[in-house]
């Protein structure tokens, strides 16, 4: 293998950069040539190509985000746009893909997979909602953002003796909701596979309370249907919980800052493991955490598939609110 691309696609996440270097300075070590492809499939349709020598990644992985890019594609979606992906790659000598992102890019893979490209894939979602890896490339970092925002909130909120909800991101997928929550000291943790009722979120509240509590803490993961905003006009319409509720959503803050270790590490890992198994002919697979190891599992394993949150993790929740 002479040639091999590297493109981040879906939505960005701390070490993505991390993995781009682990990657290309895999190939390069292996003797073969490595191209960047600027914002994802996108990029692959346009041919916007850019050379990646050792030097060229040198210096990313303290930043957040990807520096080649990322950007949704619709018309890759279709058979005509893979297709056309799949005459670029061959237009410019490539003969093996590393794709870093979640499961709309990894749908991307596994299309290109089907059709013959020799393609692998690289756990990367701050959702941490891709089967096949326990935890997935941005994921701690994000949570480190998280666990800051409750710690900074709690001390305003026993101050005050105010019930704070945060939302945090989850569209479909619970994780960091929970995992921040727990970590974080919340009472009340709301989730799309977790949700609570307006009613139920205000007798948790009442019980914490009745416990002696002079403050309490809501997570909400944005996909939520009792979304967040919901949930603070309805404590708003009852301050009978003798918390005065306050609401903050913190968005795209989850998706930025400097990577943490683990991070970084964990990109390292999975990418180079995933150009490593590439260049030896082994191909169609995403390389996720699984049991402490870079691991490999067929992308038609991965795709569509669903991730349900850590058991572990929902049998703390009753523990830990009292």
């Amino acid at each position: 293998m002479k040639r091999i691309a590297i493109l981040t696609s879906g939505g960005d996440a701390p070490s993505m950069n991390d993995a781009i270097r682990a990657a290309a300075r895999t190939a390069i070590e292996n003797g073969a040539d490595v191209v960047g492809v600027r914002n994802g499939f996108a990029g692959l349709l346009r041919e916007d190509y850019i050379p990646l020598a050792a030097r060229d990644v040198s210096g990313i992985i303290e930043h957040a985000g990807t520096f080649l890019g990322s950007a949704r594609c619709q018309e890759f979606r279709s058979d005509t746009g893979v297709m056309k992906a799949i005459r670029s790659l061959e237009d410019h000598a490539i003969s093996g893909l590393i794709v870093i992102g979640g499961n709309g890019s990894q749908a991307g893979a596994l299309a290109l997979a089907n059709h013959g490209v020799p393609v692998n894939g690289v756990a990367s979602t701050i959702d941490n909602d891709l089967a096949g890896s326990d935890m997935t490339i941005g994921v701690d970092s994000a949570l480190n953002v998280i666990l800051e925002a409750i710690d900074r909130l709690r001390v305003t909120a026993t101050s005050h003796h105010r019930l704070f909800i945060l939302e945090v991101m989850g569209r479909d997928y619970g994780y960091l909701a929970l995992a921040a929550g727990l970590a974080g000291g919340s009472e009340v943790i709301v989730t799309p596979e977790h949700d609570l009722e307006p009613h139920r979120v205000m007798e948790l509240i009442h019980e914490a309370g009745r416990r002696g509590k002079s403050r309490a803490i809501v997570v909400v993961a944005e996909g939520a249907k009792n979304t967040a905003t919901a949930l603070h006009q309805c404590m708003i319409n009852d301050l009978a919980c003798g918390f005065e509720p306050r609401l903050t959503i913190l968005g795209h803050l989850q998706r930025g800052g400097r990577p943490s270790a683990f991070d970084r590490l964990l990109a390292t890992r999975l990418a180079a493991k995933a150009t490593e198994l590439l260049l030896e002919g082994v191909t169609g697979q995403l390389i996720g955490l699984l049991g402490g190891n870079a691991t490999p599992t067929p992308l038609a394993d991965v795709v569509g598939k669903h991730k349900p949150l850590p058991a572990e993790l929902l049998t703390l929740l009753d523990t830990m609110k009292l």
